[in-house]
């Protein structure tokens, strides 16, 4: 039986379920509930464009705790949950099927949405998104039925979806605004790494194309048309083109919001009683002395854990460096760091006799900003530890696969 105050988590993500099981890891014995808008208690998203599109995991894989945790553990989970209001005022939040629920600490981890193209054709069958699990069934079962797949966006959806279309046997095309995919995220030098990755496996990868418009028959997609003029045959469309936070409730309640919901170090919000974590958190860095908003699985997790901790009064903070990964093909990566709005003025390769395996390492005034391994295992937390350290490297030791890089930190 739970005694003591309520606490209340608005999403039903990877940050809610972490900042759930943290609680009552650090001994919160009050009320917890957790709201979520779609009908699957929390499951992890990074399966949904790798294995479980692939149909290499089944769908019990993806979820974050096995179905009788939440009761065991005293968590009330509601799905099918989507909160359409909040009262700062009287400490409520109302949900869609009218239900009223108090709070003493409220916790927003409302996540992302994709960004929909504004293009005709748009809404045509056979154009998809990819954000939840049905997203993902709808996709694999269109792969099974098509032949040819236009992706709209080289990020790092784009791509990873690409190598599953490819897995499926499909013909694919990924159309990319900018001069390489990825470009914003690793820039010109280390770019052309994924660009060669899904040439070299078939995908016919078109850069600098410009959307004009989605083709149809019927009601159903059947190609892209470029504003080239040139058009590709489709039988079914997958936009990957970003995300936007949903910091719509954040903003209707009157918090401070600005490309997400404001936070501080702690992740609390403009409101004392409020925090926020996860894909919709702007969060203060100090470690940065910046704002910044990650979009990836690592920082759901952790945020979720920090904002627990704050919520019940602890001075939590997690300012490590940002960390991701992507499988793609035979490529296994991972990125560790942040590249802030100076940029940076150098790149040093540490390559390898296999010529698969490569550490990027992005530097300002010698300082390692970020480091990214590919298919070099277990060095992601010694890149962390050299990203933190913020002194200054050697040069040639960076680019030596001979020195260890434990031993530079």
């Amino acid at each position: 039986m739970t005694t003591g105050p309520s606490f209340l988590i608005v999403g039903g993500g990877l940050a809610g379920a972490i900042a759930a099981e943290t609680l009552r890891e650090e001994g919160f014995t009050g009320n917890i509930t957790l709201l979520g808008d779609e009908p699957h208690r929390p499951y992890e998203r990074p399966p949904l464009s790798k294995d479980y599109l692939q149909d290499k995991t089944g769908r019990d894989a993806i979820f974050v705790h096995p179905n009788p945790w939440y009761v065991d553990h005293d968590v009330d989970l509601r799905l099918g949950s989507a909160v359409i209001a909040l009262d700062r005022a009287s400490r409520t939040v109302t949900t869609a099927t009218g239900g009223e629920l108090g709070y003493d600490k409220l916790l927003l981890t409302t996540g992302s949405s994709p960004r929909r193209l504004a293009v005709p054709g748009a809404d045509l069958v056979g154009v998809h998104y990819l954000r939840n699990v049905e997203d993902s069934d709808r996709i694999r079962a269109g792969f099974a039925r098509a032949q040819r797949v236009v992706i709209i966006g080289a990020g790092w959806i784009g791509l990873e979806t690409a190598a599953a279309a490819r897995h499926a046997g499909l013909d694919v095309t990924v159309l990319e605004a900018a001069e390489l995919p990825l470009l914003r995220v690793l820039g010109s030098e280390v770019a052309p790494l994924f660009a060669d990755l899904h040439r070299d496996h078939g995908v016919d990868l078109c850069c600098r194309a410009g959307l004009a418009e989605l083709t149809g028959h019927q009601g159903a997609v059947t190609g892209v048309l470029l504003t080239d003029g040139s058009r590709i045959d489709a039988d079914l469309v997958l936009v990957g083109v970003g995300v936007s936070p949903n910091s719509e409730l954040a903003a209707q309640a009157g918090l401070d919001v600005g490309n997400g919901i404001i936070v501080d170090q702690h992740l609390r919000t403009s409101d004392r009683n409020i925090y926020a974590a996860g894909d919709v958190a702007n969060a203060h860095n100090p470690r940065l002395g910046r704002r910044i908003r990650v979009e990836h699985w690592a920082n759901a997790q952790r945020q979720g854990a920090t904002a627990a901790k704050a919520m019940l009064g602890q001075q939590a903070v997690d300012d490590r460096p940002s960390y991701f990964f992507t499988d793609q093909y035979d490529l296994s990566m991972e990125y560790t760091g942040d590249i802030g709005p100076a940029g940076y003025d150098q790149v040093v390769f540490r390559r390898y006799p296999d010529g698969n395996q490569v550490i990027a390492f992005w530097l300002q005034e010698q300082q390692v900003l970020a480091g990214m391994n590919v298919n070099v295992f277990d060095v992601a937390d010694d890149i962390g530890q050299l990203v933190e350290s913020s002194r200054p490297v050697a040069v040639n030791e960076l680019a030596d696969p001979d020195v260890p890089l434990d031993s530079m930190v």
